[in-house]
């Protein structure tokens, strides 16, 4: 009998927008933002892991991010297997790194 294993420990995936706000850092979970995934009473402990990674990132020195920043967190999927608050931090971190790299981006 083969077993399927899964190498990947951590699941989250994430859509967030980055926009201006009037000061400070603000995180917003979209309008009726719909996620598959049980137990649901998980899903608020996974937004705020999203925001605490976003934060983490863009407050690191040698960003020297200042700027007031609202995060819309738009779309999310989760899994049964891997989804946990850790994956949905790294994976807040990851984009804010990924919008920090295409802002630094000369425009065209």
């Amino acid at each position: 009998m083969h077993q399927r294993q899964n190498c990947a420990p951590h699941f989250a995936e994430i859509v967030v927008d980055f926009e201006p706000a009037a000061e400070g850092f603000v995180f917003e979970v979209a309008e009726g933002l719909a996620v598959a995934y049980e137990p649901a009473g998980d899903l608020p402990r996974f937004f705020a892991a999203v925001a605490e990674g976003i934060k983490e990132q863009l407050g690191l020195p040698e960003h020297g991010v200042e700027a007031a920043t609202k995060v819309v967190l738009r779309q999310v999927r989760a899994e049964a297997f891997g989804s946990h608050e850790l994956a949905f931090k790294i994976a807040g971190y990851l984009a804010a790194r990924k919008a920090l790299e295409q802002s630094a981006m000369p425009r065209v």
